[in-house]
């Protein structure tokens, strides 16, 4: 089966540095899921992100409590990271994270490349429940980093 590309970029009112910051620890992950997923890192806090590192989060999909073992495998400060499930509900997840700064912010992308599980029948899996799922996921992560940074923005040019 092959694997799916699944692409997001967002332009945040926020210098590269402290976004890249921002993205690389493993607390803040839970600020931009939705609660609905129930995520929690049970690996001891703070994670200290580099290439090789580890940790573990819990989810819960469909009812379904699962485990989602992370690896750093790019680590390129303050440009880009990648982590992949080492395991999970994913068959496949490589997640490449991306900043480029651009028009005083920064342009923040994601990709993805993902194959879920379903043998024979993952690509109806997919269509009918992987993609629609992380259609929703992203969207609420965007909302949340337009609070977040807009936020952050506002402050800073009151201190």
């Amino acid at each position: 089966m092959p694997e799916h590309i699944f692409e997001r970029t967002i332009w945040l009112p926020a210098e590269r540095d402290y976004l890249f910051d921002f993205f690389s620890r493993a607390e803040n992950l839970q600020l931009v899921t939705p609660g609905w997923l129930n995520f929690r890192v049970l690996t001891p806090l703070p994670v200290e992100m580099k290439l090789g590192a580890l940790f573990d989060c819990r989810i819960r999909l469909y009812g379904v409590s699962l485990t989602w073992r992370t690896k750093i495998t790019a680590w390129e400060p303050p440009h880009r990271f990648e982590d992949t499930q080492l395991a999970g509900p994913y068959r496949v997840w490589v997640h490449e994270h991306l900043f480029e700064p651009e028009n005083g912010g920064t342009r923040m992308a994601d990709r993805i490349r993902y194959r879920s599980r379903g043998g024979p029948l993952e690509p109806l899996v997919d269509s009918l429940f992987v993609r629609s799922r992380l259609e929703k996921i992203f969207a609420f992560r965007e909302e949340a980093f337009r609070q977040l940074f807009t936020q952050q923005q506002a402050d800073s040019r009151r201190a």
